[in-house]
């Protein structure tokens, strides 16, 4: 096993990574949430080819128009995929190791931000801000999905979109009847806890958000935007177009 880069601050995914680009193809991450039990994802996920992706990513990518920001772009599978067919990408990472990785394998345009970094917004429109892989729980809960929209209309060109997928988790709190039983007066039940962990690197717990069709449609059009759900499967995934009105 290669040994992880050190990094200023704990980047687990990001070393996951590395390694895997370093030639470690069986390096995982172990996941840890506040509503589930230690899952494990391998690396090589974050490398797919484009017959590897899901059929809702595959769509994405086809409603793809102009200059494209993709926000928590991993290794660059989709970055550089949208490079392929022409499209000028502009790929986004949290991750330190993440966006080396992605400057290793080619793709041309990359930079270290949060998604709420005010540097995004410095001049650059968007025709297109691609967030897959379940993008819109980069916000992290709802108070920061609300500030998202928000944010987002400075970064799009006139008549831009939004591309994202995410998921409704309420058969996590199904009860043996199949009745929904969570907390009323308590936080949004999408809202998750997370904390991730490679080789001996244990990042820091962060908020993540799987937001059901309607929440997401009441607070995308009380923002301003049209709404259109263009895929859902049969696992409560979607894929959503927003478009500010």
């Amino acid at each position: 096993m290669p040994t992880p880069t050190a990094t200023p601050t704990p980047d687990p995914i990001g070393q996951a990574l590395l390694a895997y680009q370093q030639g470690h193809l069986s390096a995982t991450i172990a996941v840890h949430s506040s509503v589930a039990d230690e899952e494990v994802l391998p690396a090589a996920y974050f490398f797919r080819s484009l017959w590897e992706m899901p059929e809702m990513e595959r769509t994405a990518l086809e409603e793809c128009r102009g200059r494209v920001l993709d926000l928590g772009a991993g290794a660059g599978c989709h970055a550089l995929e949208l490079q392929q067919r022409g499209f000028a990408v502009k790929a986004v990472d949290a991750s330190v190791g993440a966006v080396q990785v992605m400057q290793q394998r080619g793709v041309q345009e990359v930079a270290h931000h949060d998604i709420f970094d005010a540097a995004l917004t410095q001049g650059e429109k968007f025709d297109t801000i691609l967030m897959l892989m379940n993008g819109i729980g980069l916000v992290g809960t709802l108070e920061g999905l609300e500030r998202f929209l928000a944010h987002a209309k400075h970064l799009l060109a006139p008549g831009g979109q939004i591309l994202a997928t995410s998921s409704d988790i309420s058969y996590l709190y199904e009860d043996e009847e199949g009745a929904l039983v969570f907390d009323l007066n308590g936080p949004y039940y999408g809202e998750v806890e997370y904390t991730m962990q490679y080789a001996n690197e244990t990042g820091s717990a962060f908020h993540w958000i799987f937001t059901d069709p309607a929440l997401l449609q009441d607070y995308a059009e009380a923002a301003g935007y049209e709404v259109e759900f263009l895929e859902e499967d049969d696992q409560q995934q979607y894929l959503v177009r927003l478009t500010v009105r």
